[in-house]
């Protein structure tokens, strides 16, 4: 099984190969670039190193959500062009399931945080149980507040990662009562390859659809779509 990965759920770019559970290449970048300017080019690059043929990968897997719309938006596009000129299924991955499988078999409790601005994150919760990642509460966006709550709750010791860390590195320190540690930096990002080989898992479980049938999981409307209702609202009332 030949999975093609995709990630541009976030400030990282990645692009990978997974087949029968072996990484065969990974092209990740954490840099200054629009998503739009590197993931095709990545994906070029990557097949002629490995001359991979497209046409051999059994499915495509990408990161379908939460993260940055802008993000999400290119990485949906691409995968389902993909999906449609070379008559692949898609599999849709959890933006924050496929941080969390990049901590595989860690004892405690996962909480990847993505920076969800207006002092909100991206996050859920996973463990590790006999190989395989749990959910413990799944996909929300929440205030870091809420985040720390539940944790403290849970009474476990606690692994962060994702962009939210630096942001909200302080207030982890001041409120969190539980031990916590924080992943390092090869693992800390999204990265491709974790999607791909969740991919497989997926793909096996069925867990596939079409190109046309894919949209991506925003989690909570844009700013754009907020600032417009905001208009809306402002304008019925003046004219109440």
């Amino acid at each position: 099984m030949k999975i093609l990965g995709l990630d541009s759920s976030g400030i990282v770019a990645s692009v990978a190969i997974v087949e029968d559970d072996v990484l065969i290449a990974e092209y990740t970048v954490n840099y200054k670039k629009t998503h739009s300017q590197t993931l095709l080019p990545m994906l070029d690059e990557i097949a002629k190193m490995t001359e991979l043929d497209l046409n051999s990968i059994d499915a495509i897997a990408v990161a379908a959500g939460p993260g940055s719309f802008t993000g999400l938006r290119i990485g949906s596009a691409t995968a389902k062009g993909l999906g449609l000129a070379l008559k692949k299924p898609l599999i849709a991955i959890p933006t924050v399931e496929g941080l969390a499988y990049n901590l595989y078999d860690i004892p405690g409790l996962i909480c990847p945080i993505m920076d969800a601005r207006r002092k909100q994150v991206y996050t859920g919760i996973y463990r590790f149980t006999d190989h395989q990642l749990k959910v413990v509460e799944d996909q929300m966006a929440v205030s870091m507040e809420t985040v720390i709550e539940k944790l403290n709750q849970y009474g476990e010791a606690v692994t962060f990662l994702g962009d939210g860390v630096p942001v909200f590195h302080e207030f982890i320190a001041e409120k969190m009562t539980v031990p916590y540690s924080f992943a390092p930096a090869h693992v800390n990002k999204q990265r491709a390859a974790a999607v791909a080989a969740l991919g497989e898992i997926y793909y096996r479980q069925g867990k596939t659809e079409t190109a046309m049938e894919h949209v991506p999981d925003y989690l909570r409307v844009s700013q754009a779509e907020r600032e417009r209702a905001e208009r809306e609202a402002a304008k019925a009332d003046a004219n109440s």
